[in-house]
Order: C-alpha cells, then sequence, then structure tokens
C-alpha cells in the first residue's frame, strides 16, 4: 500500500477524510461517502478507518471518503436523511432507515454478534446489576442501542437509575476506569478494541442477549455495478494479510455478504427509550 497522509476535518458537522484517488489511468467511476457510526471519537475513528478506507479505494477503484458525525444523534438524523451513501451502523438501526430512507444491506461483520454490555472498574464492589440501583451511570447517547438496550433490562428489573452521557463508547470506558461512574453501558466490540491500559481496569458486570452483527448497507443512489466491485473488495480483505491487519484494527475477523432477511428478527424487537424508565430515586 502506497503511504497516504489522511487529513481529518470538518463539513457542514460531519467528520470527513480526505483520502487519496486512484491514478488517473485506473478506471473511478464514483466518489461514495462511506459513513461509520461514532461510537468513538471522530479522530479514533479517522485512525482506524482510514487506512482500510484507502485499501478499498486502491482495491475497488472506487474513491470511499471517509465520513462520521459528532454524535450518535447526528448521524441518526443523516442517514434518516439519507446523506450517506454508505453507512456501517448496528442492525436496529439498519432496519429503521431501511424503511425511511431506502438503505439496503450487503454485508455485515464475519462471526460477529452485537453484544451489549455494562462495565464497571475491576475493583468495584457492585457484582450485580442490582447493586446500581439508584446509582448515576455512564451512557454514550440516549438513542445508541447500547443505551436502549440497558434501559429495557433495567426497567424490567425495577433499578432506578440516572442516566449521564459521554458521546461515545470509548468515552464510557474512559469515565468508569478513571472512576467518575461507577458503571458504564458499552458493546462488546468496542470493548474489545479499547486500549489495553483502559480495558484490563474493567470488568464486564452485566451483557445483554446477542443481536445480528454490525452492518454495511448503500443507499439506493449507489449504482449497482459500483458497490459490487467496493463489495468485492471488502469481501476479499480477510484472505489478504494485509487486509487481515487492517481489520484488526478494528476488531473484525472479516466482512461477509448480508441480505435484507437476514434481520426479520430484529424488525420484531421492542427496545425502551429513556422516557419508558424508571425514574431515578
Amino acid at each position: 500500500m502506497r503511504f497516504i497522509f489522511l487529513v481529518l476535518f470538518l463539513l457542514a458537522g460531519r467528520a470527513v477524510i480526505a483520502v487519496e484517488s486512484p491514478p488517473a489511468n485506473e478506471a473511478s467511476p464514483a466518489v461514495l461517502g462511506f459513513a461509520i457510526v461514532p461510537q468513538q471519537s471522530p479522530r479514533e475513528l479517522a485512525k482506524r478507518w482510514g487506512p482500510i478506507l484507502q485499501y478499498l479505494t486502491e482495491h475497488s477503484g472506487v474513491t470511499l471518503q471517509f465520513q462520521t458525525a459528532n454524535s450518535l444523534t447526528t448521524y441518526q438524523q443523516e442517514m434518516k436523511a439519507g446523506l450517506y451513501d454508505i453507512s456501517f451502523i448496528n442492525a436496529y438501526y439498519y432496519v429503521a432507515f431501511s424503511g425511511e430512507a431506502g438503505y439496503k444491506v450487503f454485508a455485515q461483520e464475519k462471526d460477529a454478534k452485537f453484544i451489549g454490555i455494562m462495565v464497571v472498574r475491576k475493583d468495584s464492589p457492585y457484582q450485580t446489576v442490582e447493586d446500581l440501583k439508584g446509582k448515576e451511570l455512564a451512557f454514550p447517547a440516549p438513542t445508541a442501542v447500547t443505551s436502549m438496550l440497558a434501559y429495557t433490562y433495567l426497567k424490567r428489573k425495577n433499578i432506578n437509575f440516572s442516566p449521564r452521557y459521554v458521546i461515545s463508547m470509548d468515552s464510557v470506558y474512559r469515565a468508569v476506569a478513571k472512576g467518575l461512574f461507577p458503571a458504564g453501558q458499552g458493546e462488546m466490540r468496542t470493548f474489545g478494541s479499547m486500549e489495553p491500559e483502559i480495558r484490563d481496569q474493567l470488568r464486564i458486570l452485566w451483557s445483554a442477549d446477542p443481536m445480528p452483527p454490525f452492518t454495511f448497507s448503500a443507499h439506493p443512489r449507489v449504482p449497482p455495478d459500483v458497490l459490487q466491485k467496493v463489495q468485492k473488495a471488502m469481501f476479499e480483505m480477510a484472505s489478504d494479510p494485509e487486509g487481515i491487519e487492517l481489520l484488526k484494527a478494528i476488531n473484525m475477523k472479516g466482512i461477509v455478504p448480508a441480505q435484507d432477511s437476514d434481520y426479520t428478527a430484529v424488525r420484531k424487537l421492542k427496545l425502551l427509550t429513556l422516557e419508558q424508565t424508571p425514574k431515578p430515586d
């Protein structure tokens, strides 16, 4: 892979990376915005995903531009409005926006599940979620699926709590590790990709029932032949030593095909919002 400089900047509230386009003598059928849900800070996402999109650009001949948003709420609003060409997001919100904005899934994480988790410090005295009754807990965002999974579970358990939102899952893990909150809500894949010096200070107190893995979906305006080129490059990453190393940065084993019917069960899932949860003591 050629060495490149990735430049992160803000455009209309969205974080964007400028990547090197294929050489002029190579076919470049389109420039596609490739959006990554902001589970982590835009800078951290750019660090991890920028090289992947550069790799896919070189191997597909389609210029892919990294995009994200400064908050999960903004990302959801922009995907709902159809602003992203390709979007990487959890299965729950893929289902929501496939109907409203027309997105269609074409790939998903290989051998993975979406598992919401609650973490505490390793030296925490709390051993069950019941021990968190009346506590102030850290969440990434009000509409994050991990948050709603926790809301739903805590409601069933009649456990009152005070939510505090810290923007991203990385921020949740760091805040709990520093002792700013007794516990916080995250997700298994991002927890696994956290720096060892933070992750090793934490333990998982609770985990939700697994959901289907994160999805890659495309807006209807993306030409099928162009998307096919990107798909091929994505699927082949796990068989290329360079691609394997890049996937490790996002804690993935590979990327495999997916279709809309894979998410029928998710369409039946009913998660609670914060307004439907118990009020703090």
